[in-house]
Protein backbone atom coordinates (compact mmCIF):
# COMPACT_ATOMS: atom_id res chain seq x y z
CA UNK A 1 0.00 0.00 0.00
CA UNK A 2 0.95 3.72 -0.61
CA UNK A 3 2.64 5.65 2.18
CA UNK A 4 0.79 8.70 1.17
CA UNK A 5 -1.31 9.61 3.54
CA UNK A 6 -4.48 10.78 1.35
CA UNK A 7 -4.15 7.34 0.03
CA UNK A 8 -4.21 5.32 3.42
CA UNK A 9 -6.83 7.55 3.87
CA UNK A 10 -9.10 7.14 0.97
CA UNK A 11 -8.02 3.14 1.44
CA UNK A 12 -9.33 2.71 4.68
CA UNK A 13 -12.68 5.03 3.18
CA UNK A 14 -12.70 2.38 0.64
CA UNK A 15 -13.08 -0.51 2.91
CA UNK A 16 -15.79 0.72 4.94
CA UNK A 17 -18.01 1.91 1.95
CA UNK A 18 -17.12 -1.75 0.20
CA UNK A 19 -18.36 -3.02 4.10
CA UNK A 20 -21.75 -1.03 3.43
CA UNK A 21 -22.01 -2.21 -0.44
CA UNK A 22 -21.76 -5.81 0.34
CA UNK A 23 -25.07 -5.56 2.49
CA UNK A 24 -26.42 -3.72 0.06
CA UNK A 25 -25.58 -6.22 -2.74
CA UNK A 26 -27.08 -9.46 -0.25
CA UNK A 27 -30.47 -7.80 -0.48
CA UNK A 28 -30.60 -6.67 -3.93
CA UNK A 29 -29.68 -10.66 -4.53
CA UNK A 30 -32.23 -12.03 -2.26
CA UNK A 31 -35.04 -9.48 -3.76
CA UNK A 32 -34.01 -10.42 -7.35
CA UNK A 33 -34.54 -14.26 -6.34
CA UNK A 34 -38.33 -13.53 -4.98
CA UNK A 35 -39.20 -11.81 -8.18
CA UNK A 36 -37.44 -14.85 -10.41
CA UNK A 37 -34.99 -12.36 -11.91
CA UNK A 38 -31.27 -12.99 -12.39
CA UNK A 39 -29.06 -11.39 -9.77
CA UNK A 40 -26.16 -11.45 -11.96
CA UNK A 41 -24.95 -9.00 -15.22
CA UNK A 42 -25.21 -10.48 -18.63
CA UNK A 43 -22.66 -12.73 -19.61
CA UNK A 44 -20.83 -11.73 -22.90
CA UNK A 45 -19.02 -14.82 -23.58
CA UNK A 46 -23.50 -16.31 -23.34
CA UNK A 47 -24.82 -12.94 -25.44
CA UNK A 48 -22.10 -13.30 -27.98
CA UNK A 49 -23.66 -17.29 -28.54
CA UNK A 50 -26.69 -16.89 -28.58
CA UNK A 51 -26.89 -13.79 -30.82
CA UNK A 52 -24.06 -15.87 -33.60
CA UNK A 53 -22.16 -12.36 -33.58
CA UNK A 54 -18.70 -12.77 -35.29
CA UNK A 55 -17.27 -9.57 -36.34
CA UNK A 56 -16.27 -6.69 -34.07
CA UNK A 57 -14.30 -3.14 -34.65
CA UNK A 58 -12.51 -1.09 -32.15
CA UNK A 59 -14.68 2.01 -32.26
CA UNK A 60 -12.16 4.40 -29.92
CA UNK A 61 -12.14 5.95 -26.78
CA UNK A 62 -15.59 6.92 -26.13
CA UNK A 63 -17.19 8.67 -22.60
CA UNK A 64 -19.98 5.96 -21.99
CA UNK A 65 -23.54 5.56 -19.70
CA UNK A 66 -22.81 4.25 -16.88
CA UNK A 67 -26.33 2.48 -16.48
CA UNK A 68 -25.65 1.10 -20.13
CA UNK A 69 -22.97 -1.12 -19.09
CA UNK A 70 -25.08 -4.22 -17.72
CA UNK A 71 -22.91 -7.15 -18.31
CA UNK A 72 -19.13 -8.26 -18.46
CA UNK A 73 -16.36 -10.47 -20.30
CA UNK A 74 -15.33 -12.66 -16.97
CA UNK A 75 -16.71 -11.54 -13.87
CA UNK A 76 -20.17 -11.52 -14.48
CA UNK A 77 -20.84 -13.14 -11.33
CA UNK A 78 -18.63 -11.27 -9.18
CA UNK A 79 -21.12 -8.16 -9.49
CA UNK A 80 -24.90 -7.78 -8.51
CA UNK A 81 -26.68 -6.21 -11.88
CA UNK A 82 -25.86 -2.87 -10.83
CA UNK A 83 -22.05 -3.12 -10.01
CA UNK A 84 -22.16 -4.16 -6.34
CA UNK A 85 -19.39 -6.65 -5.23
CA UNK A 86 -21.24 -10.01 -4.25
CA UNK A 87 -18.01 -11.38 -2.12
CA UNK A 88 -15.37 -10.04 0.77
CA UNK A 89 -12.44 -11.69 -0.98
CA UNK A 90 -12.82 -8.67 -3.24
CA UNK A 91 -12.24 -5.84 -0.21
CA UNK A 92 -8.82 -5.33 -0.62
CA UNK A 93 -8.41 -5.04 -4.17
CA UNK A 94 -12.00 -2.92 -4.27
CA UNK A 95 -10.62 -0.60 -2.15
CA UNK A 96 -6.97 0.31 -3.53
CA UNK A 97 -9.18 0.95 -6.72
CA UNK A 98 -11.32 3.71 -4.97
CA UNK A 99 -8.65 4.99 -2.96
CA UNK A 100 -6.24 5.62 -6.45
CA UNK A 101 -9.44 6.86 -8.40
CA UNK A 102 -9.96 9.30 -5.55
CA UNK A 103 -6.32 9.85 -5.91
CA UNK A 104 -4.42 12.58 -8.27
CA UNK A 105 -3.71 10.09 -10.09
CA UNK A 106 -6.45 8.34 -11.54
CA UNK A 107 -6.68 5.69 -13.54
CA UNK A 108 -7.00 4.24 -16.93
CA UNK A 109 -10.34 4.04 -19.08
CA UNK A 110 -11.91 0.88 -19.25
CA UNK A 111 -12.38 -1.58 -22.38
CA UNK A 112 -15.86 -2.55 -23.66
CA UNK A 113 -17.51 -4.60 -25.99
CA UNK A 114 -20.86 -2.89 -27.23
CA UNK A 115 -23.77 -5.02 -28.54
CA UNK A 116 -26.80 -3.09 -29.39
CA UNK A 117 -27.21 -0.16 -26.80
CA UNK A 118 -25.16 -2.65 -23.97
CA UNK A 119 -22.15 -2.52 -23.04
CA UNK A 120 -19.65 -5.39 -21.62
CA UNK A 121 -16.87 -4.43 -19.22
CA UNK A 122 -13.36 -6.40 -20.56
CA UNK A 123 -11.22 -4.45 -18.14
CA UNK A 124 -12.37 -2.43 -15.32
CA UNK A 125 -15.15 -3.87 -13.48
CA UNK A 126 -14.14 -2.67 -10.36
CA UNK A 127 -13.71 0.94 -11.85
CA UNK A 128 -17.26 0.83 -13.29
CA UNK A 129 -18.34 -0.45 -9.79
CA UNK A 130 -16.63 2.57 -8.17
CA UNK A 131 -17.63 5.05 -10.76
CA UNK A 132 -21.41 4.05 -10.00
CA UNK A 133 -21.24 4.79 -6.02
CA UNK A 134 -19.45 7.96 -6.63
CA UNK A 135 -22.09 9.30 -8.70
CA UNK A 136 -20.53 9.44 -12.30
CA UNK A 137 -22.94 9.48 -15.14
CA UNK A 138 -20.71 8.61 -17.66
CA UNK A 139 -16.76 6.40 -18.41
CA UNK A 140 -13.98 6.96 -20.37
CA UNK A 141 -13.85 3.34 -22.33
CA UNK A 142 -11.97 2.17 -25.44
CA UNK A 143 -14.96 0.51 -27.17
CA UNK A 144 -15.04 -2.48 -28.86
CA UNK A 145 -18.64 -3.07 -31.29
CA UNK A 146 -20.10 -6.32 -32.17
CA UNK A 147 -22.61 -5.45 -35.05
CA UNK A 148 -26.11 -7.08 -34.67
CA UNK A 149 -29.55 -6.16 -36.34
CA UNK A 150 -31.18 -7.57 -32.88
CA UNK A 151 -32.11 -5.43 -31.23
CA UNK A 152 -30.32 -5.29 -27.32
CA UNK A 153 -30.96 -3.07 -24.63
CA UNK A 154 -29.92 -2.63 -20.73
CA UNK A 155 -32.93 -4.23 -18.84
CA UNK A 156 -33.77 -7.42 -20.83
CA UNK A 157 -34.63 -10.40 -18.99
CA UNK A 158 -33.49 -13.93 -19.69
CA UNK A 159 -36.53 -14.50 -21.83
CA UNK A 160 -35.88 -11.37 -23.66
CA UNK A 161 -32.33 -12.65 -24.56
CA UNK A 162 -33.94 -15.92 -26.16
CA UNK A 163 -35.97 -14.19 -28.15
CA UNK A 164 -33.50 -12.04 -29.23
CA UNK A 165 -31.50 -15.25 -29.79
CA UNK A 166 -34.20 -17.05 -31.39
CA UNK A 167 -34.64 -14.12 -34.23
CA UNK A 168 -30.60 -14.08 -34.59
CA UNK A 169 -30.97 -17.50 -35.27
CA UNK A 170 -33.57 -16.64 -38.24
CA UNK A 171 -31.33 -14.04 -39.84
CA UNK A 172 -28.47 -16.69 -39.68
CA UNK A 173 -30.47 -19.10 -41.23
CA UNK A 174 -32.18 -17.35 -43.81
CA UNK A 175 -28.65 -15.19 -44.71
CA UNK A 176 -30.62 -11.70 -44.62
CA UNK A 177 -28.05 -10.28 -42.68
CA UNK A 178 -25.44 -10.10 -45.97
CA UNK A 179 -28.29 -10.23 -48.19
CA UNK A 180 -30.62 -7.43 -46.99
CA UNK A 181 -28.03 -5.71 -43.75
CA UNK A 182 -30.15 -2.94 -44.08
CA UNK A 183 -33.44 -4.69 -43.33
CA UNK A 184 -36.46 -3.81 -41.55
CA UNK A 185 -37.20 -5.46 -38.42
CA UNK A 186 -38.53 -8.72 -38.83
CA UNK A 187 -38.63 -9.67 -34.85
CA UNK A 188 -41.65 -11.64 -33.85
CA UNK A 189 -43.24 -11.05 -30.34
CA UNK A 190 -43.44 -15.29 -29.97
CA UNK A 191 -40.44 -16.49 -30.71
CA UNK A 192 -42.12 -19.90 -31.29
CA UNK A 193 -43.54 -18.87 -34.77
CA UNK A 194 -39.96 -18.57 -36.71
CA UNK A 195 -40.04 -22.11 -37.98
CA UNK A 196 -43.90 -20.64 -39.71
CA UNK A 197 -42.14 -17.29 -40.94
CA UNK A 198 -39.06 -19.73 -41.98
CA UNK A 199 -41.44 -22.18 -43.97
CA UNK A 200 -43.22 -18.59 -45.99
CA UNK A 201 -39.79 -18.79 -47.26
CA UNK A 202 -38.87 -22.14 -48.42
CA UNK A 203 -42.44 -21.55 -49.89
CA UNK A 204 -40.55 -18.82 -51.80
CA UNK A 205 -37.38 -20.84 -52.68
CA UNK A 206 -39.68 -24.26 -54.10
CA UNK A 207 -42.18 -21.30 -56.44
CA UNK A 208 -38.98 -19.60 -57.73
CA UNK A 209 -37.29 -22.68 -58.50
CA UNK A 210 -40.56 -23.74 -60.45
CA UNK A 211 -40.30 -20.97 -62.17
CA UNK A 212 -36.75 -21.00 -63.11
CA UNK A 213 -36.24 -24.63 -63.49
CA UNK A 214 -32.85 -24.55 -61.11
CA UNK A 215 -32.21 -24.53 -57.42
CA UNK A 216 -32.55 -21.12 -55.58
CA UNK A 217 -30.82 -20.59 -52.45
CA UNK A 218 -31.70 -20.02 -49.66
CA UNK A 219 -30.67 -16.52 -49.10
CA UNK A 220 -31.56 -15.51 -52.85
CA UNK A 221 -34.86 -16.48 -51.45
CA UNK A 222 -35.39 -14.78 -48.60
CA UNK A 223 -33.90 -11.53 -50.34
CA UNK A 224 -36.76 -12.11 -53.03
CA UNK A 225 -39.53 -12.93 -50.04
CA UNK A 226 -38.17 -9.86 -48.15
CA UNK A 227 -38.46 -7.14 -51.47
CA UNK A 228 -41.61 -8.35 -52.94
CA UNK A 229 -43.93 -9.79 -50.06
CA UNK A 230 -42.84 -8.85 -46.64
CA UNK A 231 -41.49 -4.92 -47.35
CA UNK A 232 -45.14 -4.34 -49.36
CA UNK A 233 -46.65 -5.55 -46.35
CA UNK A 234 -44.43 -3.96 -43.65
CA UNK A 235 -45.09 -0.64 -46.22
CA UNK A 236 -48.79 -0.91 -45.58
CA UNK A 237 -48.98 -1.20 -42.19
CA UNK A 238 -46.67 1.99 -41.64
CA UNK A 239 -48.76 3.86 -43.92
CA UNK A 240 -51.91 3.57 -41.73
CA UNK A 241 -50.04 3.34 -38.52
CA UNK A 242 -51.64 0.05 -38.17
CA UNK A 243 -49.79 -0.80 -35.13
CA UNK A 244 -51.63 1.94 -32.61
CA UNK A 245 -54.59 0.10 -32.67
CA UNK A 246 -53.40 -3.91 -31.49
CA UNK A 247 -55.59 -2.89 -27.97
CA UNK A 248 -52.24 -2.22 -26.12
CA UNK A 249 -50.69 -5.35 -26.97
CA UNK A 250 -46.77 -5.41 -27.76
CA UNK A 251 -47.27 -6.46 -31.50
CA UNK A 252 -44.46 -6.29 -34.42
CA UNK A 253 -45.20 -5.48 -37.29
CA UNK A 254 -44.09 -9.33 -38.19
CA UNK A 255 -46.85 -10.48 -35.93
CA UNK A 256 -49.13 -8.15 -37.91
CA UNK A 257 -47.71 -9.67 -41.11
CA UNK A 258 -48.06 -13.27 -40.17
CA UNK A 259 -51.61 -12.25 -38.75
CA UNK A 260 -52.88 -10.83 -42.67
CA UNK A 261 -51.19 -13.87 -44.26
CA UNK A 262 -53.71 -16.21 -42.28
CA UNK A 263 -56.71 -14.18 -42.11
CA UNK A 264 -56.14 -13.99 -46.32
CA UNK A 265 -56.10 -18.13 -46.03
CA UNK A 266 -59.45 -17.63 -44.06
CA UNK A 267 -60.76 -15.24 -47.35
CA UNK A 268 -59.66 -17.39 -49.58
CA UNK A 269 -60.96 -20.21 -47.94
CA UNK A 270 -64.99 -18.44 -47.53
CA UNK A 271 -64.85 -17.33 -51.36
CA UNK A 272 -64.11 -20.41 -52.57
CA UNK A 273 -60.24 -20.03 -53.68
CA UNK A 274 -61.63 -18.92 -57.18
CA UNK A 275 -64.17 -15.64 -57.14
CA UNK A 276 -61.90 -13.05 -55.35
CA UNK A 277 -58.88 -12.13 -55.37
CA UNK A 278 -57.92 -10.93 -51.99
CA UNK A 279 -55.09 -8.50 -50.95
CA UNK A 280 -52.32 -7.12 -48.06
CA UNK A 281 -55.03 -4.27 -47.72
CA UNK A 282 -57.97 -6.48 -47.57
CA UNK A 283 -56.78 -7.84 -44.27
CA UNK A 284 -55.80 -4.21 -42.83
CA UNK A 285 -59.27 -3.48 -43.75
CA UNK A 286 -60.62 -6.50 -41.74
CA UNK A 287 -58.28 -6.08 -39.15
CA UNK A 288 -59.43 -2.16 -38.61
CA UNK A 289 -63.30 -3.21 -39.01
CA UNK A 290 -62.93 -6.02 -36.47
CA UNK A 291 -61.95 -3.13 -33.56
CA UNK A 292 -64.33 -0.97 -34.93
CA UNK A 293 -62.30 1.52 -36.40
CA UNK A 294 -63.03 3.89 -39.44
CA UNK A 295 -61.30 2.97 -42.45
CA UNK A 296 -59.25 5.52 -44.30
CA UNK A 297 -60.65 5.89 -47.83
CA UNK A 298 -57.48 5.42 -49.48
CA UNK A 299 -56.86 1.56 -47.64
CA UNK A 300 -59.90 0.73 -49.40
CA UNK A 301 -58.44 1.85 -52.77
CA UNK A 302 -55.33 0.45 -52.42
CA UNK A 303 -54.07 -1.77 -55.75
CA UNK A 304 -51.58 -3.73 -53.89
CA UNK A 305 -50.24 -6.84 -55.09
CA UNK A 306 -52.44 -10.21 -53.73
CA UNK A 307 -50.29 -12.36 -51.77
CA UNK A 308 -51.39 -15.51 -50.17
CA UNK A 309 -49.34 -17.61 -48.02
CA UNK A 310 -51.27 -19.80 -45.77
CA UNK A 311 -50.31 -22.19 -42.98
CA UNK A 312 -51.22 -25.35 -44.69
CA UNK A 313 -48.96 -24.53 -47.63
CA UNK A 314 -46.15 -22.90 -45.54
CA UNK A 315 -45.91 -26.26 -42.91
CA UNK A 316 -45.08 -28.37 -45.58
CA UNK A 317 -42.27 -26.40 -47.19
CA UNK A 318 -40.03 -27.03 -43.72
CA UNK A 319 -39.78 -30.23 -44.87
CA UNK A 320 -38.06 -31.70 -47.81
CA UNK A 321 -40.71 -31.25 -50.73
CA UNK A 322 -41.42 -34.30 -53.35
CA UNK A 323 -41.83 -33.63 -56.71
CA UNK A 324 -45.57 -33.82 -56.37
CA UNK A 325 -45.75 -31.07 -53.67
CA UNK A 326 -43.43 -29.02 -56.10
CA UNK A 327 -45.97 -29.70 -58.94
CA UNK A 328 -48.85 -28.04 -56.54
CA UNK A 329 -47.17 -25.24 -55.54
CA UNK A 330 -48.79 -21.38 -57.03
CA UNK A 331 -47.55 -21.05 -60.40
CA UNK A 332 -45.97 -17.39 -59.73
CA UNK A 333 -44.58 -14.89 -57.24
CA UNK A 334 -48.12 -13.11 -57.18
CA UNK A 335 -49.77 -15.96 -54.91
CA UNK A 336 -53.14 -15.70 -55.23
CA UNK A 337 -56.05 -17.85 -54.65
CA UNK A 338 -55.33 -19.57 -58.09
CA UNK A 339 -54.83 -22.69 -56.88
CA UNK A 340 -56.39 -25.30 -54.82
CA UNK A 341 -58.28 -24.60 -51.47
CA UNK A 342 -56.76 -25.18 -48.21
CA UNK A 343 -57.76 -28.15 -45.80
CA UNK A 344 -56.84 -27.50 -42.25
Amino acid sequence: MSDDPGFQHSYVEGVSKFNQLRSRAFFEELMSLLRGKSAELLSFEEIRTRLRLREESYKGLQDIDIDKIRGSVGRYKNFSTTFLPKNNEMRDRWSRVYAKMNSMEGVPPIEVYKVGDVYFVRDGNHRVSIARQLGAKTIQAHVTELPTSVHIEPGMSIEDLDAAAAYAAFLDETGLRQVRPHHQSIALSEPSRYPELMGHIYLHAQVMEQMRGAPVATSEAAANWYDQVYRPAVTLIRKYNILQYTNGKQRTEADLYLWMIDHLRELRQQFGGKNRSVKFSDALVDYLTQRKISIPRELLDEDDDSVILSRTQVMPALRPSTPTELEGSPPAHRLSGDDEDDQD
